[in-house]
């Protein structure tokens, strides 16, 4: 199975959520808010991330990681399928889900994945005195 194909199963599997092709690509809405959409060549995926993923992962991984286009302002962000790690897309995929999916829908059956690897390590690293830290 494509990386794609999991993506797009994974958002199915999903409480509410709709397939919809929509500027010429497949759109996955809940209760009708976008919450991902798949490249129409099948290269890349966007995303809804809060502003502080979105900056932590370009920061870690600038060639898998981008701003979306047009939504990149709300924290969107663009993943390059081909770079990425599978597992961890997949987890951004539910998380994009909550983010826009009510709380009726977001009860206990589905889990947030919680942090990204990648996002976390990069936040780490940015804090302030982090260097110093380490080596004490």
């Amino acid at each position: 199975m494509s990386i794609e194909e999991r993506l797009r199963a994974v958002a199915l599997a999903l409480p509410g959520v709709d397939e919809r092709e929509t500027w010429g690509k497949p759109t996955f809405r809940v209760a009708d808010r976008l919450f991902l959409t798949l490249g129409s060549d099948g290269s890349s995926a966007t995303m809804k991330a809060t502003p502080d993923d979105q900056a932590a992962l370009i920061f870690a991984e600038p060639a898998v990681f981008s701003v979306a286009a047009y939504l990149g302002r709300h924290g969107w962000i663009t993943v390059r399928l081909d770079r990425c790690d599978p597992d961890e897309v997949v987890d951004m995929v539910v998380d994009a889900w909550h983010q826009r999916a009510p709380r009726r829908l977001t009860g206990n059956d589905v889990p947030k994945s919680g942090q990204y690897r990648r996002a976390e390590t990069a936040r780490r690293s940015k804090r302030p005195g982090a260097d110093s830290a380490a080596s004490q």
